[in-house]
């Protein structure tokens, strides 16, 4: 064995074992059964959640989870264990988890003798509340091979796929333009920056139709097979167990609760996230970036956040700012607080060889190694030539990434860091971490990167809420407090219609606050391969767009599309970025939205915080409201975003009218006419390129804002707009915008209920709300 390799894996063993202690630690599980050699411990986290481990070897089913897993709210509490000639079968008010009881001994047949697995036969099925079965394991893998220089297996589990079982989740793949289910389909889980469609992040969690969701833990590359040939599996590179999580409920908010139990609360934003945040990649001094926020606030558009995007340090892994760009940036950050407005700054975790930093982090050994100890700088296969990325596992590299951020950076008055490249764009396959293979850890780097300073963001500033701009996700992420976006995605009419499906997946494997680069991040074309007229005048936007006439209109259309998305981000590399650069006729429409988005930051921001209360995302596919209509099972490209509204975007270049599915058990609202129309049907719906399709459910009671330039002003409620046809309830949300406060139960929560028979609004919770309810609210239709 390489003696590099031998020391690595003693380190990993070492360092695995200090994480442990640091609190990874699991409770005693209820039970852990022999099968005639194959060990299937069992514990719970709460009445809905299941935690089953199969291994060979009884040590490794009684580790605690992996990575992303909060091992301290395992709770056992609810469930009874009894055994029997069936099996062992485990019990709560919520689910029921049978483990059938190892099959007699038996001759093999002649097949068996050669193709059968020697592993000893696991069978274990889930049962709801209803007592409806929902899951069925009808088989586990441990496959011998060598990965990385290191001796192991492949791991996987295999299930039943009823044919009328549908999947979703699993992170976030772009390959779909429309169509949502996962059935069918083969999907490789793991970060991927270059996938064609655009990047892929693997969150491993699946949740079904069916009432269930499964969390998969182990963070290696992991291929799922969705209901193929009647079977969904989960097939992991690198693993010495099967270790998954089954959380059953009735509502999505049962599961996503369940799923925060067991990898982490969403955090609620700072009030700044959900206005218009305006990035470029890039701005070249902070002249630029002072000009474009004087234009705003002389325009009177609104606006929270400026970006100041990569290259503003000398050189990669400097962490430093040029001061021939920036020469006074904590001046800069002042001017914007004065506005109003708040800064985001990227961080990069590369460190190129001439950098000041690199023998320090080489020394220490706190960057990516390969077989022979040496540090990996840049991958010449991906063109990628420059750069050390530093070793998000190792906590000591953690803690010094982290000071040196704060002490060059934040220092300077910036409010918030933009950590990009959190794939890792240094992809680790064939590397080590300090803690193990990188094939082994395959997926883990955005959690734990994004985790080390989000931590230390919170104990430098423990009562400013932490928010960080976040390229990739795993389990857990969601605690962070982290915005997420699709990546480096083109500027072409397929890429927009990719991001609508790609979102609802996302959202899905429990990543609530997921948004694109609103315009598309790549180089824009100077030339548009488009046969249809643009929509939209391009006169004036020559020097930005060239040729390309129809870009416009698309900036226009995702502009529309990001005022519905949990988080709007202007972005890309243009020569201009903001939304008076491409025309009057765009500037117009996109300011129109703009305020649309800071009259919706009252509703907007109490999803934040139902979220924050039950895990569940506030942007989701039409399954999850509507589980009885076949019809959405399947539909990807619109979407709910909170209770009310349902959202079409306009993906087509050129397109005036739109077919729209209102589904079935309410009636909706056109949100820009108020015309009333029946559910459960297609429409064709009138879309001008000023309007998006929209529609509002009936019994939506929707809190509008008064009009404000950034959130760091406080918003009144300018109206309460009723949609009638049904009872209907919500509940409003506000609070400082800013601190934690919202965790020990400080701010205001109003309950707004509105009696559709008696035609009546009622406010509780906010005297002042209510004594001007009657002069504000305005029930549509009447």
């Amino acid at each position: 064995m390489n003696v590099h390799y031998k020391r690595r894996t003693m380190a990993a063993a070492v360092s695995a074992a200090a994480l442990g202690a640091a609190g990874m630690a699991a409770a005693a599980p209820i039970t852990t059964l022999d099968r005639n050699g194959a060990w299937v411990s069992v514990e719970a986290y709460g009445p809905n959640v299941v935690h089953i481990t199969i291994a060979a070897d009884k040590a490794e089913a009684l580790k605690g989870p992996g990575f992303g897993i909060l091992p301290r709210n395992a709770d056992n509490a609810a469930f009874r264990h009894t055994s029997g000639k069936d099996g062992d079968s485990f019990a709560s008010p919520a689910l029921n988890l049978r483990v059938a009881p190892a099959p007699p001994p038996r001759v093999p047949s002649q097949s068996e003798k050669y193709f059968a697995p020697q592993l000893a036969p696991v069978a274990l099925q889930v049962r709801n509340a209803k007592g409806e079965l929902v899951l069925d394991m009808t088989g586990w893998e441990l496959s011998p091979q060598t990965v990385n220089t290191e001796k192991t297996y492949q791991a996987g589990a295999s299930f039943s796929a009823p044919a009328d079982e549908h999947y979703y989740g699993m992170g976030q793949n772009q390959e779909s333009t429309g169509p949502l289910d996962l059935r069918g389909r083969v999907l490789d889980c793991k970060h991927w920056y270059d996938a064609p469609a655009g990047e892929t992040v693997c969150v491993p969690f699946m949740v079904s139709s069916k009432g269930y969701g499964i969390v998969w833990d182990n963070p290696s590359a992991t291929r799922f097979v969705a209901g193929v040939n009647g079977r969904t599996s989960f097939q992991s590179n690198v693993g010495e167990r099967v270790s998954f999580f089954v959380i059953t409920g009735s509502t999505p908010e049962e599961i996503y609760s369940g799923y925060a139990r067991v990898t982490g609360k969403t955090p609620i934003p700072p009030k700044a996230a959900f206005g218009l945040i305006q990035s470029k990649a890039r701005y070249d001094s902070q002249q630029e970036v002072l000009r474009v926020a004087n234009t705003y606030r002389q325009k009177k558009y609104p606006l929270d956040i400026m970006v100041v995007d990569w290259f503003y340090w000398t050189r990669m892994g400097q962490l430093d700012i040029d001061p021939a760009q920036y020469p006074a940036p904590a001046a800069m950050n002042k001017e914007l607080h004065d506005l109003g407005m708040q800064s985001i700054v990227s961080v990069w975790p590369r460190f190129e060889s001439s950098g000041r930093y690199f023998n320090e982090l080489d020394a220490k050994g706190y960057f990516l190694k390969d077989k022979d100890g040496k540090t990996v700088d840049g991958l010449p296969f991906r063109s990628d030539r420059t750069g050390a990325l530093i070793d998000a596992t190792n906590p000591a590299a953690r803690q010094w990434f982290w000071e040196r951020v704060r002490d060059n950076i934040l220092s300077q008055g910036f409010d918030y860091p933009w950590l990009d490249e959190t794939e890792p764009d240094l992809v680790p396959d064939g590397f080590f971490y300090s803690i193990g293979s990188g094939d082994r850890y395959r997926n883990l780097f955005p959690l734990l990167h994004v985790e080390g300073v989000q931590q230390g963001m919170r104990a430098w500033q423990p009562n400013k809420r932490a928010m960080i701009l976040s390229r990739a996700a795993y389990l857990g992420s969601q605690r962070t407090g982290a915005l997420f976006w699709s990546s480096d995605v083109h500027p072409s009419w397929e890429a927009l219609a990719r991001q609508v499906p790609t979102g609802l997946n996302m959202t899905a494997s429990g990543i609530a606050y997921w948004g694109n680069d609103i315009g598309g991040w790549q180089w824009l074309p100077q030339s548009t391969k488009a046969t249809r007229a643009p929509l939209v005048d391009p006169r004036g936007a020559e020097a930005t767009i060239g040729q390309n006439h129809d870009y416009p209109e698309l900036l226009t259309r995702w502009f529309q599309y990001g005022t519905f998305l949990p988080t709007l981000r202007l972005h890309g590399d243009r020569k201009h970025a903001e939304i008076w650069e491409f025309g009057q006729q765009a500037e117009t429409i996109m300011a129109r939205y703009d305020r649309l988005r800071y009259q919706l930051i009252p509703y907007i921001y109490s999803q934040a915080k139902a979220t924050w209360d039950n895990g569940a995302p506030f942007m989701r596919p039409l399954w999850m409201d509507f589980p009885s209509d076949p019809q959405v099972a399947n539909l990807g490209t619109q979407y709910m975003f909170g209770p009310a509204f349902l959202v079409a975007p306009v993906t087509e270049q050129g397109q005036t009218e739109k077919d729209v599915y209102l589904p079935a058990g309410s009636d909706w609202y056109n949100f820009w006419t108020n015309e009333k129309v029946a559910g459960g049907r297609w429409v064709r719906v009138a879309a001008p390129i000023d309007q998006i399709p929209v529609f509002v459910r009936a019994g939506s009671i929707v809190p509008l804002g008064a009009e404000i330039q950034s959130t760091a002003s406080k918003q009144a409620i300018a109206e309460i707009r009723v949609y009638p046809g049904k009872d209907g309830q919500f509940a409003l949300y506000d609070d400082d915008g800013v601190s934690y406060d919202y965790e020990k139960g400080k701010g205001m929560l109003s309950r707004l209920t509105w009696n559709d028979a008696a035609g009546r609004l009622g406010v509780s919770g906010d005297g002042e709300l209510s004594r001007k309810a009657p002069g504000i609210t305005k029930v549509v239709g009447k």
